[in-house]
């Protein structure tokens, strides 16, 4: 293990942010981790930098989690347990599972990001969250360097929240995630978005996991801007939930408005449709904007500063809260 200073970020995170690391390690292995807990406690963790907005430089030591390897845990004729180290990058694990047959994944497709990050905000899309699939959470204890795990119930998943974003927030390292998938009588989950449009396109009517993991993934690439290329973190904003009540006034004043029920007496709001009928989509604000084809996406033209960028983001929730009465959350890390 050997410490770095002065170490710019700008390659560690999805929006390009040019901001310093005081100190940079990048971790391995679980043991060499343990090792530096006993030397360390204020660690700034460091995945795949997909999910957050750095605004400034960061004084603490600044970890990468870099922790590979894929192992199979259990195993019968009709399900797997896999376990995956956090280190390993999201959208191949995906591909992994989808060559191999293993079902439940495939929706969520070219995700940006480690799978060490992926139960904290319960990632999701396309019908299906990750915490379908999750069975249990392996992290190390910061305070003692022991290894625990969560349950799926534990981890108490909510839409795009978990437990490790609210009460054991900054208590625990997640080293790694076991996943339950199908080896066959998949459930296939091609209702919503637009993956029947895709699949119809082209004339599959009993489609297979990579066939759906195509699909998907075709309709990212035409829909999200490539992170590489234009930098961005994804969805920025969570879609809002309102209330039956709510949703009935605004639907007089906006009779197109969409809607997806969650429960009797709440309904989900596409931010996006928010934020396009606001007027931000394709808008540019200086050095970032509102992507042009999709409105949740929030991006970095090259030299944006994360200042920017949040500022932004908060003149879109003033704009949809006076327009709408509905406050926008944003789903990104706030790095400040």
């Amino acid at each position: 293990m050997m410490i770095s200073e002065n170490i710019s970020l700008k390659n560690y995170n999805t929006f390009g942010i040019s901001v310093n690391a005081k100190r940079f390690i990048s971790i391995n292995l679980v043991e060499e981790l343990q090792q530096l807990l006993f030397k360390e406690k204020e660690l700034f963790l460091l995945s795949g930098g997909s999910n957050m907005l750095f605004t400034k430089d960061i004084e603490k030591l600044v970890t990468h989690i870099n922790i590979k390897g894929i192992s199979i845990e259990n195993e019968d004729e009709n399900f797997v347990e896999v376990t995956v180290n956090a280190g390993e990058n999201w959208d191949e694990f995906v591909l992994w599972c989808v060559n191999k047959n293993y079902g439940g994944l495939e929706n969520l497709s070219l995700i940006p990001g480690k799978v060490g990050t992926c139960p904290m905000q319960n990632i999701g899309a396309y019908g299906v969250e990750v915490k379908d699939t999750i069975t249990k959470v392996s992290v190390l204890e910061i305070e003692t360097g022991k290894i625990k795990s969560f349950s799926n119930e534990e981890c108490k998943f909510d839409y795009r929240n978990s437990i490790f974003k609210k009460e054991v927030k900054d208590k625990y390292i997640i080293i790694s995630v076991s996943f339950k998938l199908t080896k066959k009588h998949h459930v296939f989950h091609t209702s919503y978005g637009a993956i029947e449009t895709e699949l119809s396109l082209k004339e599959i009517i009993n489609p297979n996991l990579k066939d759906i993991s195509d699909a998907v993934i075709a309709i990212r690439k035409s829909k999200l801007p490539d992170p590489k290329k234009l930098g961005n973190s994804g969805s920025f904003f969570k879609n809002p939930l309102i209330t039956v009540k709510h949703f009935e006034n605004l639907q007089k004043k906006f009779p197109t408005i969409p809607s997806y029920i969650i429960s009797e007496t709440e309904l989900k709001i596409p931010a996006g449709w928010l934020i396009e009928q606001a007027g931000f989509k394709g808008k540019r604000f200086g050095n970032c904007g509102v992507h042009e084809k999709q409105a949740l996406v929030l991006v970095n033209y090259g030299n944006a500063s994360g200042i920017e960028i949040l500022n932004l983001a908060k003149m879109i929730q003033k704009t949809i809260l006076e327009k709408f009465e509905i406050e926008l959350e944003i789903e990104v890390n706030i790095i400040e």
